[in-house]
């Protein structure tokens, strides 16, 4: 059995979005050896060298270009290879060009004996992360995706700002696929222990649906609102990356909304979808049991039922 280096980690891909989570995982101080992988190997030589001319700003780190032998030891393996999201086109759109550039990456992958975690970044995540389990090789436990947890952190934020509170105070999460049919848990939501809709009457909020039913779709369509702008979303992202090698790096038993296999929850059974889970140096540990209402059940089951047509398709 391979040995895990928990000071190394991988990134396959060095577009906008492995770009800039190399970027943010070079500021974090989690580790002090970063190899980047890229079909264009000149791409992850560039990067590396541009990210490296900054440590003398950050901490001691050895970032280089490498290839897939590079990665068998890496205590995270991050994958945000594949076609961007161009203006208009939903993630689920990208589902064909990526399943089979992950089905390229994940047979390099295979005969690797990789005892670290597999994070998948790329869209439409669900589908790349069941792709990635079904080919990597490695346990489900230790194949998750980034999944909702962006989603989630854009969620609390617009709350905090409607609610003029520290987005960090509060608690609420986006629960299903990462796209289109994804789902507020409002039956779940929190300020600190109060329920949300006990706070925003707090607030002056006589009517917070109205507010509420508008977060949720400024969250669904923020992504194509940046890429409408900017032509694609990265920043964000990349924190959310960082995030969640956090939480695997330190062991912190964190619970972060990402892409996990479900196996019976809530009606739904080999179905990959973000719901809040336990994370640690294993990967996922564990599932939260959400207390969900009937329709948020209902929301779930149709999110599933969207994913999976698709990955029967597909995959």
């Amino acid at each position: 059995m391979g040995q895990v280096n928990l000071r190394k980690a991988a990134i396959i891909g060095c577009g906008f979005v492995g770009a800039s989570s190399a970027f943010a995982l070079m500021q974090s101080g989690l580790f002090s050896e970063l190899v980047l992988l890229d079909a264009v190997r000149e791409k992850a030589e560039g990067e590396a060298l541009d990210i490296s001319h900054g440590l003398p700003f950050a901490r001691p780190m050895d970032i280089y270009a490498g290839d897939y032998a590079d990665i068998e030891d890496a205590a995270v393996i991050v994958v945000t290879a594949g076609a961007a999201q161009k203006p208009g086109e939903t993630r689920l759109d990208l589902v064909k060009k990526n399943v089979a550039i992950f089905k390229s990456i994940m047979t390099q992958i295979e005969p690797l004996d990789c005892q670290g975690v597999m994070v998948v970044v790329a869209n439409p995540v669900d589908i790349l992360t069941q792709v990635a389990i079904r080919y990597s090789g490695m346990p489900e436990s230790r194949v998750i995706g980034s999944g909702t947890v962006l989603d989630t952190a854009r969620l609390k934020y617009l709350l905090g700002a409607n609610l003029d509170v520290d987005s960090r105070s509060v608690h609420a999460y986006i629960i299903g696929e990462h796209g289109d049919s994804e789902i507020p848990a409002w039956s779940c939501a929190t300020v600190s222990g109060v329920s949300l809709l006990d706070f925003f009457e707090l607030r002056g909020y006589h009517e917070p649906r109205y507010i509420m039913d508008q977060i949720a779709d400024d969250v669904k369509n923020s992504a194509y609102e940046i890429i409408e702008k900017k032509h694609a979303t990265y920043y964000g992202v990349a924190m959310a990356v960082k995030r969640i090698c956090e939480a695997i790096i330190r062991d912190e038993k964190s619970i972060l909304p990402v892409s996990v296999m479900l196996h019976g929850q809530f009606g739904i059974d080999g179905v990959v979808l973000s719901m809040p889970a336990v994370l640690g140096k294993n990967g996922m540990e564990g599932l939260v049991p959400l207390r969900l209402s009937n329709e948020e059940q209902e929301s779930l089951r149709a999110s599933a039922n969207t994913l999976k047509e698709i990955a029967d398709a597909e995959i």
